[in-house]
């Protein structure tokens, strides 16, 4: 079913297979690691099963952020690697610091080889997307222990989307759960707009 979805939202769309099934990857990664997590709003996929987390983790966009819309955040860690201090962060799960290497990674990859689609998949900031593709691989391990404490759910402040993506992926309908979903390309789209 899931390469039905991957081959369906790439026809849809510009994007290759390969590269909407490594963020389908992440995604249900990102809600295994929310549902052990309380404090997070997207914490409410817990109840789900396995299955249920990787349908409603085919998304065409990310359900993770890590402050990528945020230039200001990412300007002064991405220009001077010194600037990166691990002692000042709060300690985090080992499995969030190893979610965002890869998270990282895939974002490098995304950035450094088709910037526009960094700011579609990821929300990311024009700016934030041509640093990250200026970074060389040996910068982002040490970039991820750093950032790992910035990990939290994409919309984390949308209830509504939260909640249908939750309940259509329980519900095992997959009409409610491609309008879920579209309900967050909508959140994507209407974040790129400029602000009045």
């Amino acid at each position: 079913m899931q390469d039905a979805f991957v081959g369906n939202w790439a026809r849809e769309s510009h994007l290759s297979a390969e590269l909407l099934g490594s963020l389908h990857d992440l995604n249900h990664r990102f809600l295994d690691l929310a549902a052990a997590r309380p404090e997070w709003p997207a914490a409410q996929v817990a109840p789900l099963s396995s299955v249920q987390r990787a349908a409603a983790a085919v998304c065409p966009y990310a359900l993770f952020d890590l402050r990528f819309h945020d230039d200001g955040h990412w300007r002064p860690r991405l220009q001077d690697a010194r600037t990166w201090c691990v002692a000042d962060e709060p300690p985090v799960y080992d499995a969030t610091v190893s979610f965002v290497r890869l998270v990282l990674f895939y974002a490098w990859h995304v950035a450094s080889s088709a910037g526009l689609k960094a700011q579609l998949l990821l929300g990311m900031n024009a700016n934030t997307a041509a640093a990250f593709g200026r970074l060389t691989v040996n910068q982002l391990p040490m970039l991820a222990v750093t950032e790992a404490v910035h990990l939290s759910a994409r919309w984390s402040g949308c209830t509504a989307y939260w909640s249908a993506l939750t309940a259509a992926a329980a519900g095992g309908d997959p009409e409610a759960l491609r309008r879920a979903q579209l309900h967050g390309l909508q959140l994507a789209a209407a974040a790129r707009l400029p602000d009045p």
